[in-house]
C-alpha cells in the first residue's frame, strides 16, 4: 500500500487549503485522498491479487465520495471549482 510522502502532501495542503494552516477543510481532505487513491490505483495495476490493497482503495473511494457529498450541499460552486482542479468526474 502506498503513502503520501511528506512533500507532496504538503504541496497539496498549500495548494487547497482555504487559510494559511488549513488541514482540516473538505477541499483538503478530498485533494489528499485522491492522490491516495492514484498511487494505490497505480500499485493495483502493478499487484493485480493485492486485495487488502484494493479493500483499502474502496474504502477511501467511499470516504472521498461521502466529502464531495458534504460539499456539494454546503457550497456547490466550491464542489465544481475542486472537480474541475483535481480532474476527477469525467
Amino acid at each position: 500500500m502506498s503513502v503520501i510522502d511528506k512533500d507532496t502532501k504538503a504541496k497539496i495542503v498549500k495548494e487547497f487549503a482555504r487559510s494559511e494552516g488549513d488541514t482540516g477543510s473538505a477541499e483538503v481532505q478530498i485533494a489528499l485522498l485522491t492522490e491516495s487513491i492514484r498511487q494505490l490505483t497505480e500499485h493495483l495495476k502493478m499487484h493485480k491479487k493485492d486485495n487488502g490493497s484494493r479493500r483499502g482503495l474502496l474504502g477511501q473511494v467511499a470516504q472521498r465520495r461521502s466529502l464531495m457529498k458534504y460539499l456539494r450541499k454546503i457550497d456547490s460552486h466550491r464542489h465544481h471549482e475542486l472537480i474541475v482542479k483535481l480532474g476527477i468526474r469525467g
